[in-house]
């Protein structure tokens, strides 16, 4: 599955944001650059629903909104479910003559509590049902809206409020859950990751999302400044180093069948191009205390379990493991 759909640089700065500003995010937060670009990617009628979390907070503090679409807030855990009865009551209305359009897109939006963690069983319910729309996880790697607690979406050594890093324990003991391999695995039509940085890559994902018949999910890398502790003008510089490092590789799988995008594409080919995790790593206050004499092994280990998560997934987009 191809989009046709074809755009300029143009077509999309022109293009009325659906996403807007005068939203309470933090400064650098690079999720509400996702839902901007994800939002320049709808075709017609669109009905977003968004779980309980940092983009729902603050996007919709009444009296007012960012929203420029139909959209509802819903609780934590049932994201999923509430657009599978979103799409299922559009079915309905159609069959009535209530809805006269074609098609009308319905996105389910969630963190990585409200997917990995909280949501997931009502997301797999809803892939495994076979419902017409696209959710999309905004990756922040912990609950940042409750507190900066981890989350199933948290990788390995990260200190957050509950996995605390001391002299005895080195942050979050845990990898990281391969949420996208987990609905992959529910054969639905469309799974893709993307990161901010790589912007036209993120809105044909999106479209493509939108396009296909039956489920599609969107997992979306997406910088904290303040949970990570970083730099809030360095958000699109870690976007693009999780890609470069191979920590958060490119993908889609398109009714089973894995393949690379084009900045992982261009890694595997050129394997001297891929960074080391050192590099992504330093610039995370969340991640200080591995560079002490104490915890610095475990650089190492993440560096290798980088590493396995690179080979595993090159070889099922057919890219020879011995080649890079």
């Amino acid at each position: 599955m191809q989009s046709e759909w074809k755009f300029t640089s143009k077509d999309i700065a022109e293009k009325p944001d659906l996403f807007m500003s005068g939203h309470r995010a933090c400064a650098g937060c690079g999720a509400t650059t996702v839902l901007r670009l994800l939002m320049k990617a709808t075709r017609g009628p669109t009905i977003v629903t968004t779980a309980t979390g940092c983009m729902q907070i603050v996007s919709s503090m009444y009296p007012y909104t960012s929203w420029a679409v139909p959209w509802v807030h819903t609780a934590f855990e049932n994201v999923a479910a509430n657009a599978a009865g979103i799409e299922a009551a559009i079915k309905i209305m159609k069959k009535k003559g209530r809805v006269k359009h074609s098609h009308v897109d319905v996105i389910a939006i969630a963190g990585d509590g409200g997917t990995y963690d909280i949501g997931l069983q009502a997301l797999s319910g809803a892939m495994e049902r076979g419902h017409d729309f696209l959710f999309v996880l905004y990756d922040n790697e912990a609950y940042m809206n409750t507190g900066i607690q981890r989350s199933g979406g948290t990788p390995l050594g990260a200190a957050t409020t509950t996995s605390p890093a001391g002299t005895v324990v080195p942050g979050k003991l845990e990898t990281k859950k391969p949420i996208t391999e987990i609905m992959a695995a529910h054969e639905i039509p469309y799974v893709a990751t993307a990161s901010p940085y790589y912007w036209r890559d993120l809105i044909i994902k999106t479209r493509r999302g939108l396009e296909v018949e039956g489920p599609a999910f969107l997992h979306v890398f997406a910088p904290c400044p303040r949970g990570w502790r970083t730099d809030t003008a360095k958000s699109m510089e870690l976007a693009k180093l999780a890609v470069e490092t191979c920590v958060f590789p490119l993908w889609e799988c398109i009714n089973g069948e894995y393949q690379l995008s084009a900045p992982s594409k261009a890694i595997a080919l050129s394997p001297e191009k891929k960074k080391p995790v050192r590099e992504y790593l330093q610039l995370q206050g969340r991640f200080r205390h591995l560079f002490t004499p104490k915890f610095e092994k475990l650089i190492d280990e993440i560096q290798k379990i980088t590493d396995q998560r690179w080979q595993r997934l090159l070889k099922k987009c057919g890219v020879s493991a011995s080649k890079t």
